[in-house]
């Protein structure tokens, strides 16, 4: 029965690369014909795959419809908080979670850290997101038009002196972090507070959320909190793996 599982599985990935007859899925699989036919059908039974008029065979509609429901009911905090846990207790800084909604980026999740000083955060509060590492690696993530849209429309707080100034210094910065795959705050809301991120992305590739390690000047500088990027990107592809049920990749240099 495990090999037939096998077997019927292994023709999934078939199909998502194009539609195939009969003789194309029993060579792939190695079997005769009537064995690669009488899985077909059983998968065309259930919806998981089509037979075409001209007697080629693609992914069915249930298949796809399955996929969105269960993405879903993918809670991505859920899924993170075990990973932040983890990377709190192996940094001892604050970890958050943060997501794109309605035009705002929202903290989802915080661990705080283990030292006295505390951070302002809180679950469910918008973040700064002209400045905020999560805002940038979120926003940056969005189709170009839409990117340069929202920054066009918010408002840009002069925090501190390192705090983006307008729209242009801002689409800049999210083309950086674009390509760079991370992003920083660097005193850019508070003078005392270093922040560094990293995107959670799901099946499609697109960033899902956003996770950083946060820790004020007198705890760490900004040059120490750099050198745990590395474990920070290893947190975030685990979320993203875990999140996508897929194998993480390894540690981007």
């Amino acid at each position: 029965m495990s090999q037939t599982v096998d077997r019927a599985l292994r023709i999934l990935p078939l199909l998502a690369e194009g539609p195939a007859n009969l003789e194309q899925v029993a060579a792939r699989l190695g079997v005769h014909k009537s064995t690669a036919l009488r899985l077909l059908r059983t998968l065309h039974e259930h919806g998981m795959v089509y037979r075409q008029q001209d007697q080629r065979y693609r992914l069915g509609t249930r298949l796809f419809a399955l996929a969105q429901q269960a993405a879903e009911n993918l809670d991505v905090r859920e899924i993170a908080h075990p990973h932040l846990a983890a990377l709190n207790e192996r940094c001892g800084h604050t970890v958050h979670l943060a997501v794109y909604e309605d035009g705002e980026v929202l903290y989802i999740d915080k661990v705080e850290s283990r030292y006295p000083v505390r951070m302002y955060s809180r679950i469910g509060k918008p973040v700064a997101i002209t400045v905020a590492a999560v805002a940038k690696l979120l926003l940056a993530d969005l189709p170009e038009p839409e990117r340069r849209a929202v920054a066009e429309r918010l408002d840009y707080p002069a925090y501190t002196a390192r705090s983006t100034p307008n729209a242009a210094a801002y689409l800049k910065e999210l083309a950086t972090v674009r390509e760079q795959g991370w992003a920083t705050d660097f005193g850019g809301h508070e003078e005392s507070i270093n922040c560094v991120g990293a995107p959670v992305r799901g099946t499609d590739g697109r960033a899902v959320a956003a996770c950083s390690i946060s820790a004020p000047n007198v705890v760490v500088g900004a040059d120490e909190l750099l050198e745990l990027l590395p474990l920070l990107r290893r947190t975030a592809d685990a979320i993203s793996a875990e999140y996508s049920g897929t194998t993480p990749p390894p540690i981007r240099k």
